[in-house]
């Protein structure tokens, strides 16, 4: 069982910045793509950022230039440090973390809102 928990979520000003952490822990073997997506209210769930093993990176078009994906493979831990943060940043974020062969597996989400 493979569980996955972030964490510094929380309210912040229009241009001010968070960093979002997921850290896995449970049965784990390695992960082959660690990634962020959020959902906004109303709205589908959308690619915020990923990273593969090896340090490619890809991120959404709304995010690039102010949102940063980062990992650290031997503590299974993903990071995202997000700047000038606009209200329509405002969502949940969701960790996502795949091993290259099985399932994907999902946080709960932490709420960013964005706001003054």
């Amino acid at each position: 069982q493979v569980q996955l928990v972030e964490s510094g979520g929380g309210v912040v000003q229009p241009g001010g910045s968070l960093r979002l952490s997921c850290a896995a822990s449970g049965t784990i073997l390695s992960f082959f793509v660690m990634g962020w997506y959020r959902q906004a209210p109303g709205k589908s769930r959308e690619l915020v950022a990923t990273i593969i093993r090896g340090g490619t990176t890809n991120y959404g078009d709304s995010v690039k230039g102010r949102f940063t994906i980062s990992s650290d493979n031997a503590k299974n831990t993903v990071y995202l440090q997000m700047t000038s943060l606009k209200p329509e940043d405002t969502a949940v974020y969701y960790c996502y973390m795949a091993p290259i062969v099985g399932t994907g597996h999902w946080g709960q989400g932490t709420q960013v809102t964005v706001s003054s």
